[in-house]
């Protein structure tokens, strides 16, 4: 037992991963003939934890490229969107302080899978899926070995004396290693 030490350290005490695909419902000012595009950008979010999981809260925009009056124009609708996700974790180690750092990763941006106009002609109806991954970050503790100082850890030393390097001073000139830069 002389030779064991505890260490507390940082590490990741829990993971939790989740991939989420929901459909959203949009209403553009124009009844849409049909839909030439579909992209999500500008996406944010934000984290907390709640007991034994991570709650995700975010938000990004949806923008459909689409035709309408019997496909005579084209516009662009913008939406932003919302959404909560609840991330459950898995634990390692139980914390034992309240000084945890919080980690969400985006693994897949929010991203549109599949863009519609409903039954009724009125609607986009469009699938977006996502996937994030949560990390704990807080103190736990390792157990370690220690060795006596019986030994000395070997050092390869180069011979400077054979080592000539050179590089250029101020004015381009090439200059030793032993030489003054100036």
């Amino acid at each position: 037992m002389k030779n064991l030490r505890q260490v507390v350290t940082k590490a990741v005490i829990a993971k939790g991963k989740q991939r989420t695909e929901k459909e959203v419902q949009l209403i553009p000012p124009n009844r849409p003939s049909s839909i030439l595009g579909c992209w999500v950008i500008n996406h944010t979010h934000s984290a907390k934890k709640t007991g034994s999981s991570i709650e995700v809260t975010g938000k990004f925009d949806v923008n459909v490229w689409y035709s309408h009056h019997d496909h005579s124009k084209t516009s662009v609708f913008t939406e932003t969107v919302t959404y909560k996700d609840k991330i459950s974790l898995r634990y390692r180690d139980e914390p034992s302080s309240s000084k945890e750092e919080i980690r969400v990763e985006v693994l897949q941006q929010p991203n549109c899978t599949e863009a519609i106009i409903s039954d009724c002609q009125e609607k986009f109806l469009i699938k977006v899926e996502r996937e994030l991954v949560a990390e704990v970050i807080g103190e736990t503790k390792v157990m370690i070995t220690v060795h006596p100082n019986d030994f000395e850890e070997d050092w390869s030393f180069e011979d400077e004396s054979s080592n000539h390097q050179s590089y250029k001073n101020e004015s381009g000139s090439r200059v030793g290693k032993d030489s003054p830069p100036f």
